[in-house]
C-alpha cells in the first residue's frame, strides 16, 4: 500500500499552486497602483498555466488516491466530491482569460481612437453618407 496522498509532493504543490501563489498574484495586483500591460499579460498567463498545473496535479493525486487503502483520500479525490477542487482552477483560468481580454479591448478602443485621430476626413465621410 502507499502511503497517504495528504502527504506527496503532488499534494503540497497543489496547495502552492492553488492557494498561494494566486493569492499572492491578487495580492500583488490589488496591492500596485500602477501596472504595466506587460505585467498584467504576464500574470494573466501565469494564471492560466497555474490552472493547468492544478489540473494535472489532480489528476495525479486521483490516481495516486484509487491505490491507497485511505477513505479519505479516496473521497477527496477520487469521488464526486473531486468535482468541487476543479472549481478553483476554472475560476484561475477564467480570470486570466478576462484579464488578456480586458488588454485586448483596451488596446483595441486605444488603436480606434488613435486611427479617428489620424483620419479625420473618412470618419466625416462615413458619418455624411450614414445621415
Amino acid at each position: 500500500m502507499q502511503q497517504s496522498v495528504f502527504i506527496r509532493t503532488e499534494f503540497f504543490l497543489l496547495i502552492l499552486f492553488s492557494l498561494v501563489v494566486p493569492l499572492a498574484i491578487y495580492a500583488y495586483m490589488m496591492w500596485k497602483r500602477a501596472i504595466s500591460r506587460k505585467t498584467v499579460f504576464f500574470l494573466a498567463i501565469v494564471l492560466i498555466v497555474l490552472a493547468g498545473i492544478d489540473i494535472l496535479l489532480l489528476q495525479k493525486l486521483k490516481g495516486q488516491a484509487e491505490l491507497t487503502s485511505s477513505l479519505i483520500d479516496n473521497a477527496l479525490f477520487s469521488s464526486e466530491l473531486s468535482l468541487a477542487l476543479y472549481l478553483l482552477p476554472a475560476l484561475f483560468a477564467g480570470v486570466g482569460i478576462n484579464m488578456m481580454s480586458h488588454l485586448l479591448i483596451s488596446h483595441l478602443s486605444q488603436a480606434e481612437r488613435q486611427f479617428d485621430r489620424e483620419h479625420p476626413t473618412r470618419n466625416g465621410a462615413a458619418d455624411d453618407a450614414g445621415n
